[in-house]
């Protein structure tokens, strides 16, 4: 089996996470552009991911898709790039609250945010987020606490959501709230973090 890291991906997209994630991890990797509606749409493609989207990633024989799940495999494929708590840590339940917080609530209720759609308070506890405001003041303690989410060292859940936040407050879906422009600044200065967003710069459709 070969070892090979392709990722597919769209300047546009949330595959910009991943290739910060890839960056960090530091392993040679192929990068496969694909366009919206026709490349993520074609047949091959959407053998890999037949959702018709990115990003995902394909490590040998194994495909990922979903940007949480890519960050997470990676930081276990990889772990020499100390992106995640050892396993059976006492850091490792935390790691995995804020990263499933991330890709569950944090992205949920944005996502409705920007869509226009509102839970009614009274139907708040039928809501797997309950409301925005609940979502965001637990995201404003958790990045409160310290530099990082978990323990004193950053992780894959930092970039994660870390990354939800900083494209929230950039879009207007979440507050720029003083904790969360400290936070997000503060990991946006990590080298690979640069590397990256130069990278996908790089790759924009030229005004």
């Amino acid at each position: 089996m070969s070892d090979e890291l392709v990722f597919y991906t769209n300047p546009m997209s949330r595959g910009r996470i991943v290739r910060w994630m890839l960056e960090e991890v530091g392993q040679p990797y192929r990068t496969e552009l694909l366009d919206f509606g026709t490349t993520m749409k074609a047949p091959a493609y959407l053998a890999i991911n037949p959702m018709g989207k990115v990003p995902a990633l394909r490590h040998g024989d194994t495909v990922v898709t979903e940007a949480a799940a890519i960050c997470a495999y990676l930081a276990d494929a990889f772990p020499k790039a100390g992106l995640a708590p050892a396993s059976g840590s006492r850091e490792r339940g935390a790691y995995y609250r804020w990263m499933f917080f991330g890709a569950g609530p944090v992205e949920s209720s944005v996502t409705n945010k920007a869509m226009g759609f509102q839970i009614p308070p009274e139907r708040s506890g039928a809501s797997g987020y309950g409301s925005l405001d609940a979502v965001l003041n637990a995201l404003e303690g958790a990045v409160s606490r310290g530099d990082y989410l978990v323990g004193d060292r950053f992780s894959a859940a930092d970039l994660y959501v870390g990354s939800q936040i900083g494209w929230g407050m950039q879009f207007g879906t979440i507050e720029k709230r003083p904790a969360f422009e400290r936070y997000v600044g503060r990991i946006n200065q990590r080298p690979a973090a640069i590397r990256a967003r130069e990278i996908d710069d790089a790759l924009l459709p030229k005004k």
